[in-house]
């Protein structure tokens, strides 16, 4: 069952998102609000996807391809236990990964 998740900032604010159930199988205690309190902050959550992300663009910035652009798309649930994971989609993970050239610009003469 999908509940709210309040996660606090490294500098204190409050920030509460609609969870998903973590898979694990273990159930966190709500308050009577149905809200759960998340065992790390927002920014440390976030941490593996950021971890992620540096990793996607490292793989196509240094690779042989050289794109002008790299953009890249992660779907992200947040859990109160697991923090931010990359959700699935139709498929089994959810990564969109767009690179971009531009034309060779000719010289004025």
């Amino acid at each position: 069952m999908d509940g709210l998740v309040e996660f606090k900032t490294d500098d204190g604010a409050v920030i509460v998102v609609e969870g998903v159930e973590d898979e694990s199988g273990s159930r966190l205690v709500a308050r009577a609000d149905g809200t759960v309190q998340a065992a790390r902050t927002f920014e440390s959550s976030l941490e593996g996807v950021r971890a992620a992300a540096e990793s996607t663009l490292r793989v196509f910035r240094d690779g042989s391809l050289k794109p002008d652009t790299v953009e890249i798309e992660f779907g992200v649930k947040l859990t109160a236990e697991a923090g931010a994971l990359i959700a699935r989609s139709a498929v089994e993970g959810h990564l969109v990964v767009k690179l971009s050239w531009s034309p060779e610009a000719t010289p004025v003469s």
